[in-house]
């Protein structure tokens, strides 16, 4: 039943919405170019700067000429490239998952590593690791991608209402068990067997460094699936944030919708944490960031997304070469540094508002 506090406190969002996003389609197109431009600045930037720094003049002349007696172009073109193709990749795709991760739960809090994507995806590669002869991250996909969808299935049985409701606080409080449940079961695995995971460690502290870009190939086929059903659900998902009963009203069936984005959102997640590992926050962080420029209109907020998400982890791996060099810091201990104080922030001020 609506009351009058409720209509007023609808009111008061819808105002704050209005207020704080860009409103015409010209400024959301120059909004997307600008966003554009900072991905594009910090993919040469993660290009460029490391423990090696690569000059313009150098830069120029491997894209140009690549002469394999250089050692700036053999960095370029073996770890520089591979690198920022992977953490642009990842970054949108994770971003682009929390989108709709906290559209279909009409919760804030939501993203892939707070409702258990991520820790399944890692148990389910710790456990075919240690089952199978996997040594190498291009192994790693397929028991992610696994992992992935059980965890999505196990939060969504365990979040569900007696009428087959899925409450915000439940999918959330479902997510945290699934995560506590796979990160145990995955450190007691490493506990028991150090030696034969040694290979996968760095992996699952999240990082983009020593990947190849024929890691890339395989999941091509299911990224592009994904953009595009998500593409195709763009109207659909702007139905969802006015509730399951309007979709209903629209037309539209509001489970159908749930279940094609979760599929999305499982290849998105997944493919990620196969490519990189655990790499939190940015799925949480990105969203908000976006729908705070663009507004709420999917059309606008899926690519602001994506490309904020790419320069978020694209500037987050290149402070992780340059706060300790010579040593690397795993690009997922930087996302949770700037994640943590973030997610607190925005569990405060959702406590406050109720």
């Amino acid at each position: 039943m609506l009351t009058r506090h409720s209509f007023k406190s609808n009111a008061v969002k819808s105002n704050s919405i209005k207020s704080t996003s860009i409103k015409s389609t010209p400024a959301k197109s120059a909004g997307l170019l600008l966003a554009g431009l900072a991905a594009v600045g910090a993919f040469i930037a993660s290009v460029m700067l490391g423990s090696t720094d690569i000059a313009w003049p150098s830069l120029w002349a491997a894209l140009n000429h690549y002469d394999p007696s250089q050692v700036a172009h053999i960095i370029l073109f073996t770890e520089r490239l591979p690198r920022a193709v992977i953490a642009a990749l990842v970054g949108a795709s994770l971003a682009m998952a929390g989108v709709l991760m906290q559209t279909m739960t009409r919760n804030p809090l939501a993203s892939p590593g707070i409702l258990g994507l991520n820790a399944g995806a890692m148990f389910f590669v710790v456990v075919a690791v240690s089952l199978l002869p996997l040594h190498t991250p291009a192994h790693y996909v397929w028991a992610a991608l696994l992992g992935a969808f059980v965890a999505a299935v196990l939060v969504v049985l365990l979040s569900r209402g007696r009428h087959g409701e899925l409450s915000p606080l439940r999918v959330v409080l479902a997510g945290v068990a699934v995560t506590a449940m796979f990160v145990s079961f995955s450190q007691g695995l490493l506990v028991i067997d150090q030696q034969n995971f040694e290979s996968v460690l760095y992996w699952l502290a999240g990082s983009v460094s020593g990947r190849e870009l024929s890691l890339v190939v395989p999941l091509l086929p299911l990224f592009g699936g994904a953009l595009l059903l998500s593409a195709l659900l763009v109207r659909h998902a702007n139905a969802l944030l006015l509730g399951d009963e309007m979709v209903t009203g629209l037309g539209m069936q509001a489970t159908t919708i749930k279940l094609l984005l979760g599929l999305v959102v499982i290849v998105l997640a997944g493919g990620a944490v196969a490519l990189a590992g655990m790499i939190g926050f940015v799925g949480l962080i990105v969203p908000h960031m976006a729908r705070g420029i663009f507004g709420i209109d999917h059309r606008w907020l899926l690519p602001a997304s994506a490309l904020l998400g790419a320069c978020l982890l694209l500037l987050a791996d290149v402070a992780s070469r340059l706060v300790m060099p010579p040593q690397e810091i795993p690009v997922g201990v930087m996302t949770a540094l700037i994640g943590t104080p973030f997610f607190i922030y925005l569990a405060r001020r959702k406590m406050a508002s109720q």
